[in-house]
């Protein structure tokens, strides 16, 4: 991503725009450049938009939990001054949006959850891992996306370098099954806060029954449906995720 990186004591993070702020949180395997195209529609809408890096391989082991990152975020809110803050994240990105707006509710006016873990149990720790087989890296890569031409060398190599990290890879087993154990099922029916579902119609990740649930456990909830589209829809259809998200921002008033 071109966009400046700021490092602001133990935070970093890419900031655009002035207005109601919108917190970008990336997944597990997903860097910030996942969401160009949310990051340069929003800010002239009137969204200050900011994506955060979060720590996944920078906790000590027995911190790399959910929980923690919720924390972590909550930490950054309040370092940049925010309230009223829409969320929106993707996969473990999701996850993390869920379980800080469980936590810390009067922060957050707004959720948006793709891809996201928090119900299925093999979201994240399906098919792990096969260090030094570029193949089996890139066919998972591809996997993840409805047409595997996003997935490109860039996104394979990012991958594979991860996965053939020791302590990284560690860390990624280690957030997998804290996503697993910190299942929310029985948290969602609580949460009052709206949320807007966007999902792809062919995620092979958290298939389309996960977002159903989601939706039917989440009091105040919307889903939408993107066609041919994986597990990441804001990398693989950045017009039609911006255009519903935005339509459901105006609907609600945000």
């Amino acid at each position: 991503m071109e966009e400046h990186l700021i490092e602001d004591g133990k935070y970093r993070y890419i900031e655009k725009g002035d207005g109601t702020p919108m917190i970008i949180l990336h997944g597990l395997m997903g860097g910030l450049s996942n969401f160009q195209g949310v990051s340069e529609y929003f800010p002239p809408k009137g969204y200050q938009v900011l994506i955060p890096e979060l720590p996944i391989y920078d906790m000590p082991l027995l911190k790399t939990t959910v929980k923690n990152f919720a924390t972590f975020l909550e930490g950054f809110i309040e370092h940049k001054g925010l309230k009223d803050v829409i969320l929106l994240g993707n996969s473990l990105g999701g996850h993390i949006g869920l379980l800080h707006t469980k936590m810390f509710p009067e922060m957050v006016k707004a959720l948006v959850i793709t891809g996201s873990s928090g119900l299925y149990e093999s979201a994240m720790g399906d098919g792990y891992p096969k260090r030094g087989d570029y193949e089996f890296i890139k066919k998972k890569a591809e996997d993840v996306f409805y047409d595997p031409k996003v997935a490109t060398k860039e996104i394979v190599d990012e991958v594979f370098a991860t996965v053939n990290d020791r302590m990284k890879l560690v860390k990624t087993l280690a957030i997998a099954k804290s996503a697993i154990r910190h299942n929310m099922s029985k948290d969602l029916p609580h949460m009052n806060t709206p949320t807007c579902i966007i999902w792809g119609e062919n995620d092979t990740v958290t298939p389309p029954n996960v977002a159903k649930e989601f939706h039917e456990l989440l009091p105040d909830s919307d889903l939408y449906w993107i066609e041919k589209c994986g597990h990441a829809p804001m990398m693989e259809h950045p017009n039609d995720f911006n255009r519903i998200l935005e339509a459901w921002l105006e609907k609600r008033g945000f």
